[in-house]
């Protein structure tokens, strides 16, 4: 493999899937004809759909799931832990065994603008969008627009577009 791209050998990449490079995967899932931006990480036990593109500079970490025809703009980062620390009680690092991975799902057709940080223990609306530079701390419901730090719901949806 090119020595610009670090595909672990426990990735799951689906047909077609176009991979820029300087990006690192590694024990994920990725589906058809995804396309993955340069300088992505995307960690173990996170699934990205099939048709979606994740842009530039953006990190998917354990616990992520990215349904179908998502949109990542350049920059999102999603987080897995709502009190992260870097040691346990004892004074020694952390290991995997001193936290539970909290879970995030980006539905189907949704669309993360640039610069976005998504909290952990949300879900992401089908057709929604987050507006480039939005903090979500909460659900996002499906049809809706939000935007802001934390996000809040800037308006409904009317009209959505069907995706096959």
């Amino acid at each position: 493999m090119n020595t610009f791209v670090c595909i672990a050998e426990d990735v799951k990449l689906g047909k077609d899937v176009k991979l820029s490079k300087f990006i690192n995967l590694y024990g994920c899932e990725i589906g058809d004809e995804t396309k993955i931006g340069a300088f992505v990480e995307i960690q173990k036990n996170a699934t990205v759909g099939k048709r979606c593109k994740i842009s530039s500079h953006t990190f998917v970490c354990e616990g992520v799931t990215i349904e179908d025809n998502v949109f990542i703009g350049h920059g999102v980062m999603f987080t897995n832990d709502s009190y992260p620390r870097a040691t346990a009680a004892g004074g020694n690092l952390q290991t995997e065994a001193d936290w539970k991975v909290e879970r995030t799902v980006v539905k189907k057709g949704a669309s993360i603008g640039s610069g976005a940080t998504i909290l952990s223990n949300i879900s992401v609306g089908e057709n929604a969008i987050v507006g480039a530079g939005s903090v979500v701390t909460k659900d996002v419901p499906p049809n809706s627009i939000v935007a802001g730090n934390p996000a809040k719901l800037l308006r409904h949806i009317e009209q959505t577009l069907e995706v096959s």
